[in-house]
């Protein structure tokens, strides 16, 4: 690995999506910046992202809407599924009022990835630590091999496990009750589920399904998390498929079909990790010119599908924050300007996110069938709170 020693402006720990499109942003703006990835490969998980209206707003922003839009098909409507004893009701689910669509992840990564520079992306540097200098308080950070970076600024997009949110004093993520199935289901002939979002319901079971093409089925699947979903039985495709079967048992037959079909390499079964809502208000998410985005700030369960969507406007948000103040840092107090335009920053994501993460913390206690409380809490804070609950999707993040 070939890192200068001579100060980095910039440094984003993780190439994620969050990661790369901070730094595509940035580049927008003119500034130049370093991506840290501690995989050898850009990777991402092999399951879809489902981008609504105020994701490909951000896309649009960072340049990259029109190629995805060439990867995937636009859904217009979406069907509400209540699956009891072997009977479906249909009732329309509402979805949010402009563009939605299903991507693969590594599309995604791919699109952002293309357009920076081949030599702004470190792979296969893995950071260990990170400290503030005691006679210049910039930011120190170790990699896994010895090395370290000195730099100005250090954005940490790091995911759930963040070691730049533990330094800048966030708290740790929780682990929710349920547990997550995703995959992919080729049908070489084309699917007959046409051009529909479809959210089966059945007591502890969610599954939803979504066309990305007309030959490709993304399906995901939410239930209540057990032991095993904790061990290495999580990484067995014999065992996903199996436990996702048994829990979908009274579905319709060519959703059980669906499932049996899907290919073994694109199943991916996680826990489901998020902060508190309560965190997200009153943590700082900075320490000096050290700052969070992405999950490493708001990892949430992904009942309204925000995530990336949610981690693309930071991107937007931060590098707009940024580049303001750093044409004036030109002309002198660099430090306090950075520190005020990360701070604007968080001032413009923070309830953002908090709403976001409380509509999914609600959505999660409404699923919660093992305490009529939690349950009876998360219904009523939807219905009193989040009467519209497509409106997070109506969310502009402004031009860059």
């Amino acid at each position: 690995m070939n890192i200068s020693e001579q100060e980095q402006d910039i440094v984003i720990v993780g190439g994620g999506i969050s990661g790369l499109a901070t730094a595509l942003a940035l580049r927008r703006k003119g500034i130049k910046s370093m991506v840290l990835e501690r995989s050898e490969t850009l990777r991402a998980a092999v399951v879809g992202i489902i981008m609504q209206p105020n994701g490909w707003r951000a896309l649009d922003q960072l340049g990259v809407a029109a190629k995805l839009r060439q990867t995937c098909t636009e859904i217009p409507s979406g069907v509400f599924i209540s699956v009891a004893e072997g009977k479906c009701r249909e009732s329309e689910l509402p979805l949010g009022k402009g563009e939605l669509r299903c991507l693969k992840r590594m599309e995604l990564m791919k699109a952002l990835a293309e357009e920076l520079p081949v030599e702004s992306v470190y792979l296969g540097c893995r950071a260990v630590s990170i400290l503030l200098d005691p006679l210049t308080s910039n930011p120190l950070l170790q990699l896994h091999d010895g090395t370290l970076i000195k730099a100005k600024i250090v954005i940490g997009c790091d995911g759930v496990n963040s070691i730049i949110s533990k330094f800048v004093g966030v708290n740790s993520p929780k682990l929710f009750s349920r547990c997550a199935t995703r995959g992919f289901t080729y049908y070489e002939g084309g699917h007959s589920f046409g051009d529909k979002f479809r959210f089966y319901s059945s007591n502890d079971v969610t599954l939803g399904q979504l066309p990305v093409t007309d030959k490709l089925v993304y399906w995901f699947l939410t239930r209540v998390l057990t032991s095993q979903d904790l061990s290495d039985a999580k990484k067995d495709p014999a065992y996903i498929t199996k436990a996702s079967l048994e829990a979908i048992k009274g579905f319709p037959e060519e959703i059980v079909e669906l499932v049996k079909n899907t290919e073994p390499n694109t199943l991916y079964l996680t826990e489901l990790r998020y902060r508190a809502p309560w965190d997200l208000v009153r943590t700082k998410f900075r320490k000096g010119t050290v700052v969070v985005a992405g999950d490493a700030m708001h990892a949430m369960c992904p009942f309204i599908s925000q995530g990336g969507g949610a981690s693309l406007e930071d991107a937007v948000v931060l590098a707009r924050c940024l580049s303001e103040k750093l044409k004036q840092a030109a002309e002198g107090g660099g430090k306090r300007l950075v520190e005020e335009a990360l701070d604007e920053y968080l001032r413009e994501r923070r309830m953002r996110v908090f709403w976001l993460s409380l509509q999914t913390y609600f959505i999660g206690l409404a699923q919660d069938n093992t305490s009529k409380v939690k349950k009876a809490l998360g219904i009523a804070g939807l219905i009193l709170v989040f009467g519209d609950q497509t409106s997070h999707t109506d969310y502009d993040c402004g031009h860059l």
